[in-house]
């Protein structure tokens, strides 16, 4: 079985221009007043990063990071590397064992900037975040451990058997696709998962197939925290170049800063759409085909249905087709009325109006029948292991 970190050739084109090459510096935020109080740490270890990006931090002070771990290993050695399973853009990811338990983990060792430079600011985000979120489908952090010096620095996460990347091209794209019961299931876990995040301010920023893992037990859990940010109310200013193109809102394609999570919410439905129809659903070369892809698919927007469209940095350059109609009830009819109210909902263009995660877990699609099936019945390995009987 292809583990949760493993790259096909289909899944390097879902990450295509995931992120960019040189992110501007994060935005200050105000406060975030309206947040819960983070979670008290179970212990006084602590991790000491010295020195960070003077691009990040100009003063050079050391960065104490808080490990509130029940694990008592410090040491990588604590862990058997077995073998090498995935790398991305922060990191590379092994499968390991714990020697102590015999555990098998994922350690994620992180990606060091260039000489002096130190931890990426991505890589402190995740680790910060992570420690803190304790849910069912949201990728669970074990320990931070480190190698010989800080120049090793590993997650050490629980392991997952796949991500739904290749689990779409290595099983269910060599069968008829996903059966409603199971879009279904996968759906409302990947909603549960997100409503935990955005109910603690949380924006991922980066939801796509390949970035979520699923266990041998179909438990499917949200990973990649890189990009993710606490955000505040009202939204401040943020970076545009985040989330993979594929899945990346429109209001992102054309420039807009003052963003919020409606834009996962869109990347929820291209998530959606995929599951749907076995293949991307839209699957852009470039930004300007990517904005052109919307659009035959939606329909071209207009300030009527998307107020303070034409306000936006790039719109007039945007040059976008004129589409009258949109195509997702004659694209998918064979998946029903309610599977296409749920979808028009999460690719609404104008992000007020976009469906939040709380309406879309109460989309009527996931009352009528068939219902979801339990996890643990969702295909996991190969085409034959498949229930035929299953609707």
């Amino acid at each position: 079985m292809a583990s949760s970190y493993s790259a096909s050739s289909s899944n390097a084109a879902r990450n295509h221009n995931a992120r960019p090459s040189n992110p501007a510096p994060p935005q200050q935020q105000p406060p975030l007043s309206a947040l819960p109080p983070p979670a008290p740490p179970t212990s006084s270890r602590s991790l000491t990063i010295h020195p960070l990006s003077r691009r990040h931090n100009p003063t050079n002070k050391p960065y104490v990071l808080p490990l509130p771990f029940p694990a008592a290993a410090t040491s990588v050695d604590a862990y058997e590397k077995l073998n090498r399973v995935g790398e991305g853009t922060y990191g590379i990811v092994y499968r390991a064992r714990a020697r102590a338990s015999g555990q098998i983990v994922a350690l994620k060792r992180i990606r060091m900037e260039e000489e002096n430079e130190g931890m990426p600011l991505s890589s402190l985000r995740e680790i910060s975040l992570l420690r803190a979120l304790r849910h069912e489908n949201i990728v669970n952090v074990v320990d931070v451990v480190v190698g010989s010096g800080l120049d090793n620095i590993f997650m050490v996460m629980e392991y997952c058997d796949q991500d739904m990347g290749s689990l779409m091209d290595n099983v269910i794209c060599k069968t008829p696709g996903y059966r409603t019961t199971e879009v279904k299931c996968l759906m409302r876990q990947l909603l549960q998962g997100l409503a935990y995040l955005h109910q603690r301010y949380i924006i991922h920023r980066d939801l796509k197939l390949t970035n979520l893992l699923l266990t041998s037990g179909g438990i499917l859990k949200i990973a990649d925290f890189g990009l993710a940010r606490k955000f505040s109310l009202p939204p401040s200013p943020m970076t545009p170049k985040v989330v993979t193109l594929w899945y990346r809102a429109p209001e992102l394609l054309l420039g807009e800063r003052v963003y919020t999570t409606a834009i996962d919410m869109w990347s929820v439905g291209c998530i959606f759409g995929e599951l749907l129809q076995c293949a991307p659903l839209l699957p852009g070369k470039t930004e300007r085909h990517q904005l052109e892809l919307i659009c035959r698919l939606l329909g071209t927007p207009t300030p009527r249905i998307w107020p303070g469209m034409d306000a936006l940095p790039l719109a007039r350059a945007a040059k976008l087709p004129k589409v009258a109609y949109s195509d997702v009830a004659q694209r998918f009819r064979s998946r029903g009325d309610r599977a296409c109210a749920l979808l028009l909902s999460l690719l609404t263009y104008h992000p007020a109006s976009r469906a939040d995660v709380w309406k879309a877990l109460d989309a009527r699609y996931f009352d009528e029948e068939p219902r979801a099936c339990a996890p643990v019945m969702l295909p996991v390995g190969p085409p034959d292991d498949r229930n035929q009987t299953q609707t």
